[in-house]
């Protein structure tokens, strides 16, 4: 009886043993895939992430709660969050080669719309 309950612990356990490196290298996989995509993204930048926050300040002034370097439209952006005094959210989105601005967008607060169906 003591004889099979360790073999299914020992079973069990190498199990485990030998599973856990393959979950970590698949997860490992996709970090570095991640980290490569950034570090082309940030050598695509001419434009800081500080100087990016300050152009965002000059167009849309408020708290900024993400700055974010994308691609979009074959084009490295810097994506700037930005919470008014208003409460609405901005995204400005600059140019991170050239540091000029792209465009803004307010962001839909999903809040207040569910509120507003409700209501009816």
């Amino acid at each position: 009886m003591k004889l099979t309950g360790l073999t299914l612990i020992l079973l069990v356990g190498s199990l485990l043993l030998f599973n856990v490196p393959a979950w970590s290298d698949s997860k490992g996989k996709k970090d570095k895939e991640e980290d490569a995509r950034v570090t082309d993204l940030v050598k695509d930048a001419k434009v800081t992430i500080d100087q990016a926050i300050k152009t965002a300040m000059e167009k849309s002034p408020g708290t900024i709660v993400e700055a974010e370097l994308e691609k979009k439209h074959g084009k490295t952006v810097w994506e700037v969050e930005v919470v008014g005094a208003d409460g609405n959210v901005t995204e400005v989105h600059i140019d991170a080669d050239s540091g000029e601005v792209i465009d803004t967008e307010m962001k839909k607060d999903e809040k207040k719309k569910e509120g507003k169906k409700g209501k009816k």
